[in-house]
């Protein structure tokens, strides 16, 4: 029998009713979505981000930060402490001027960051909420889409506009981190602010939640959803993913969803900014392939979405990859959905970035050169290795 996934349903994972949502596509959707929320904002934003880059698309942003300050608008930033660790301290320095409050989320320890596991732990959630009333929920940073490497197409990533009860949920959770880091860096007055009372259309009619992953009640959350949609899968399944480096549990899913008949594709990275962790997802390949799971990496230029659509009707939207650093140790945060018009949605764009990408073969993968093999391998193993010191236990 056939279990539908509207049914899903676990701990830390409601479908709430109700919301409207708009899928966003890359900077040219994103970046003016972002702004206007920025500048019809009246008494507050809060926004999270991985990497503030200094670009000009993300001047726009600071200086529509900028102008909410100037109007008396209650700024709240919190920038990783890695992420945008290069953000000049002119650009610092005009919006700390300008009555912005700025967080730096876990700042560097020591002076090699990558060879300290204690830095591993970064906040990777991208997140703005405006005046409790609008939220923008994906896998965007503040970066241009032509930076740093320019292809000739913008980067391919996603985003999510939710209006609607669901931003309860993800209001209360950027409150709620935001005092949590002003506690730990010893910063009291971050808490005395008085809390908005969340408003929204009331003709919004998709089912949606909000899942995190964090280090504390929702270790698990993401990787759950996944699982569960995978495991109910009984049509297609479409993941997306620009770091693929699923545990054991998530591949014997996909395995066995495609030897059930389920048409599995996975769109991934063909040009990468980290070597490294290409070549660790690559060992992982041959075993896929063989079980009917059909791969693509795609082309035309850099993957950065963390995206699936299972059965055209669930879809989640996010920045959690599908690997250790994502599910076992940064804070992420997904946005998981219920709607078959919004899964067409993103279905038919993934559908079209897969007709721009290379379909793997599973004849020529099973013919690798055995160094290359070898080095897919040692890089799988250094990446077992980096998550052990990190002292988050066992991943496969």
């Amino acid at each position: 029998m056939k279990v539908p996934l509207r049914t899903l349903f676990f701990r830390g994972v409601e479908l709430v009713p109700g919301n409207q949502l708009r899928l966003l596509q890359s900077g040219a959707e994103f970046f003016p979505a972002l702004i206007a929320a920025i500048d019809a904002a009246h008494s507050e934003i809060h926004l999270e981000t991985y990497i503030f880059n200094v670009d000009p698309s993300v001047e726009a942003v600071r200086d529509g930060l900028i102008r909410a300050a100037r109007r008396g608008v209650r700024v709240c930033l919190l920038i990783d402490g890695v992420g945008s660790r290069e953000l000049p301290t002119a650009w610092l320095d005009a919006l700390k001027t300008a009555g912005v409050s700025m967080l730096l989320y876990r700042p560097l320890v020591g002076r090699g960051w990558r060879s300290n596991p204690r830095n591993l732990r970064r906040l990777h959630r991208k997140l703005a909420v405006i005046d409790a009333r609008i939220a923008l929920v994906g896998g965007m940073n503040l970066i241009d889409d032509f930076e740093p490497v320019r292809f000739d197409a913008p980067r391919l990533d996603f985003s999510v506009e939710v209006q609607g009860p669901l931003l309860a949920n993800i209001h209360q959770s950027v409150r709620r981190l935001r005092r949590l880091v002003a506690l730990t860096q010893l910063q009291p007055g971050e808490r005395s602010a008085p809390p908005i009372r969340p408003s929204w259309p009331t003709d919004g009619r998709m089912r949606a939640a909000f899942v995190v992953r964090d280090n504390f009640a929702h270790r698990r959350d993401i990787e759950r959803a996944y699982l569960a949609a995978l495991a109910l899968a009984h049509d297609e399944i479409i993941l997306a993913n620009a770091y693929f480096l699923p545990g054991y549990r998530f591949r014997k899913l996909l395995k066995n969803a495609a030897m059930r008949g389920v048409r599995v594709h996975l769109l991934v990275q063909g040009h990468t900014d980290h070597p490294f962790f290409q070549a660790a997802a690559r060992a992982l390949y041959r075993d896929l392939l063989t079980a009917g799971v059909v791969i693509h990496e795609y082309q035309a230029s850099e993957l950065h979405a963390k995206v699936a659509v299972v059965d055209r009707h669930w879809a989640t939207v996010g920045s959690s990859n599908i690997d250790p650093f994502s599910l076992l140790l940064a804070r992420e945060a997904n946005i998981v959905v219920d709607d078959a018009a919004f899964a067409g949605d993103l279905r038919q764009r993934l559908r079209h970035a897969i007709g721009q990408s290379v379909l793997l073969d599973a004849a020529d993968w099973q013919r690798r050169p055995w160094p290359h093999r070898m080095l897919s391998w040692l890089a799988y193993g250094g990446v077992r290795l980096m998550v052990g010191l990190s002292g988050v236990g066992r991943w496969v």
